[in-house]
């Protein structure tokens, strides 16, 4: 890791107890964690129920036909998680460079919520696949920089040994944001209103966290200018020489990949293989996501709490991720919605633990203190990858299914049990943390 000069320690104007970037804070300002979890919850909201509900649903309106409404799903979905790789990091990185008066990270957080917000607006109201196509990857930049700014406050904030308790309260605005999502749906009659509310909801916790938190500020531009090189290098990393965070990559990957790359096509899962209509497709993803939010409820804090105390974080990892393996296989035999909601539950559980430690992992493992935003934007490439890799290679594995007794659906739930079981073991390649 770098050390700061003095000159650039004095260049940075910190309210939360320290003076440098790679200085350790000595505690949490009080209404943090909560301000942090609501901008998480926001952007989950806001992302995910497009993801796994309202995006098919509003595809199948535009393409009534079941095939083109595949294809067209996955090309929506796959592009624009490629742009959220990229915005993620790039957006760190810049954030860890800004010299506002207003701090690093709040230009970014605000601004990403409102432009988000005008994406979703413009999805609702769309009517051609290529309109919602453009707004699609709009929202996945600003959101993603949302997203990448507000967790790069961790590290700024949190002591070390207090970012499990926080990554775990963090870690359930995930399935929170899922079960609100699909609440709302419920409830949400026309496309517009099942865009633009998730995403206004999203720019008032925004507006909230920004309003309240005390960010660092930058005083002085860094001596070095951002080159071409340093562009590019906002999303890479050198995995020979800092192997920990390499495999903290992979893992996050393969275990993300089971979570939310293979749930985009259960609407589709559920009206073909169940042949329910879209209504009741979308009250049973309510009673799915219910039964994993009451299982994560339970496993995320506790994970977090027991990970602190016992001083581990991967045995937590890899006892979710295994979890997770039983709920997938489970959901990709279920021969009925109540197995299908036990499956899903059971997916939560494993799910819960994995994000309450995912992050507290992460930020032990970072490269260098002085760039916390684009390291963790380049780590958040593993969240947004699956959701563009899974969408493209779906159709292909689920007609290959198709052709066997197993099942199209059946299948692709297995291969994202093996790729997440894969996430479980991996974890202990990383040597740095126990």
């Amino acid at each position: 890791m770098t050390e700061m000069s003095p000159a650039a320690q004095a260049a940075v104007i910190g309210t939360t107890g320290f003076k440098a970037p790679g200085s350790t804070p000595e505690r949490t300002p009080r209404g943090f964690t909560l301000g942090l979890a609501g901008v998480n919850f926001g952007v989950y909201l806001s992302l995910l129920t497009p993801v796994l509900v309202s995006m098919a649903f509003k595809i199948q309106h535009i393409s009534p036909d079941a095939e083109a409404a595949k294809g067209n799903l996955g090309l929506v979905l796959g592009v624009g998680a490629l742009f959220a790789l990229f915005a993620n990091p790039l957006a760190g990185r810049l954030s860890d460079r800004t010299t506002s008066r207003w701090g690093m990270r709040r230009p970014w957080i605000l601004g990403g919520a409102l432009v988000g917000l005008g994406g979703f607006a413009l999805i609702g109201v769309a009517s051609s696949v290529w309109v919602v196509l453009l707004a699609w990857c709009l929202v996945q930049v600003a959101m993603n920089a949302v997203l990448s700014a507000a967790n790069a406050t961790l590290p700024d904030q949190v002591p070390v040994a207090s970012r499990g308790r926080v990554s775990g309260v963090v870690g359930i605005t995930t399935p929170l944001g899922i079960l609100a999502g699909s609440f709302l749906i419920n409830y949400l009659p026309g496309d517009v209103e099942r865009f633009v509310v998730p995403g206004a909801i999203a720019a008032a916790l925004a507006v909230i966290f920004v309003i309240r938190l005390k960010d660092r500020r930058l005083t002085e531009k860094p001596a070095e200018r951002l080159t071409i090189g340093q562009f590019f290098g906002s999303f890479v990393f050198n995995p020979v020489k800092h192997p920990d965070f390499g495999w903290t990559w992979l893992t996050k990957f393969f275990v993300m990949f089971g979570y939310t790359g293979v749930a985009t096509f259960l609407p589709f899962y559920l009206v073909e293989r169940f042949g329910l209509a879209e209504q009741d497709a979308i009250g049973t993803i309510l009673l799915a996501n219910m039964a994993s939010m009451a299982a994560m409820m339970v496993s995320s804090p506790l994970g977090g709490i027991l990970s602190d105390r016992i001083g581990k974080r991967r045995p937590f990892v890899t006892a979710a991720g295994l979890v997770m393996v039983v709920g997938l296989a489970l959901l990709a035999t279920a021969p009925s919605i109540a197995v299908l909601i036990v499956a899903q539950a059971i997916i939560g559980f494993g799910a819960g633990s994995f994000f309450s430690v995912d992050l507290a992992l992460a930020t032990e493992v970072l490269p260098d203190p002085d760039d916390t935003a684009k390291d963790l934007g380049v780590l958040n490439i593993a969240n947004a990858l699956p959701q563009s890799i899974a969408p493209a290679v779906a159709p292909s594995i689920i007609a290959l299914g198709a052709a066997t007794p197993l099942g199209g659906y059946t299948l692709w739930y297995l291969f994202g049990a093996l790729v997440t079981c894969a996430g479980a073991v991996l974890v202990y390649r990383i040597k740095g943390v126990k």
